[in-house]
């Protein structure tokens, strides 16, 4: 599609994505925060690059409706197989749509609550699917952007290196300026063995960054991780 940015770990280790998914935020520590910020129990919720769909069971425990929007087909396929005749809480649909952030489909005014785990929205360039979110979003509904915080934290460390050219602080002001509020957690990012956790560390890090951490405790499954919720309210 055109606009859209290629996922560095997703698209090519869809996979080992899926296990990525199971170790974070063990103990909850984000869901609640989303739960504070933007509680979707009853409403209408769009998740933006839902990739293989891992959330949206989640999200239609509660929600009345659910969309899901992924631009890789791959992927699209996976989420529409994982809520097949998946219903909302309230009976509501759950559905996936094949398209980028910048241009959902979705009607006007037509959704309470988003959210965006580490799916575009990075800062500087992602204008579009801001704009876009500020057409599907209603009057008082929310929106929830999680990414890394990459000024703390061993994987943030980490981050920066395998991305040198990633200016946290350049991405804060311009979230700043957007009018959006940014909180900072650590959550849990571990796996049941060592295996598991390498194999997570080499498709988010470059080769040199990830043998760092590895090296740093031959015996650790997980790190320190430390996110920002980004969100705004319309």
């Amino acid at each position: 599609m055109e606009g859209v940015i290629p996922s560095p770990n997703i698209w090519s280790s869809p996979d080992v994505y899926e296990l990525e998914n199971t170790g974070v935020d063990r103990s909850g520590v984000l869901d609640a925060a989303l739960r504070e910020v933007a509680d979707w129990t009853g409403r209408d919720v769009l998740d933006v690059g839902c990739g293989a769909g891992f959330h949206l069971p989640r999200l239609a425990a509660t929600a009345r409706s659910v969309v899901g929007v992924e631009p890789h087909p791959p992927l699209v396929e996976r989420a529409r197989a994982r809520v097949a005749g998946l219903r909302t809480a309230t009976g509501g649909p759950v559905r996936v749509v094949a398209a980028g952030a910048a241009a959902t489909g979705l009607p006007d005014t037509s959704v309470d609550v988003v959210q965006a785990r580490w799916a575009y929205f990075f800062g500087p360039g992602c204008e579009p699917g801001l704009a876009e979110l500020a057409r599907v979003v209603r009057p008082g509904g929310t929106a929830c952007v999680v990414d890394v915080d990459a000024t703390r934290s061993t994987f943030g460390g980490s981050f920066r290196r395998t991305w040198p050219d990633y200016d946290p602080d350049a991405v804060d002001r311009f979230w700043r300026r957007q009018g959006w509020t940014t909180d900072r957690l650590s959550v849990d990012w571990s796996w049941p063995t060592r295996e598991q956790f390498e194999a997570v560390l080499r498709i988010e890090l470059s080769p040199e960054a990830a043998d760092r951490v590895l090296a740093e405790d031959p015996e650790r499954t997980g790190c320190d991780y430390g996110v920002v919720l980004r969100w705004r309210r319309y």
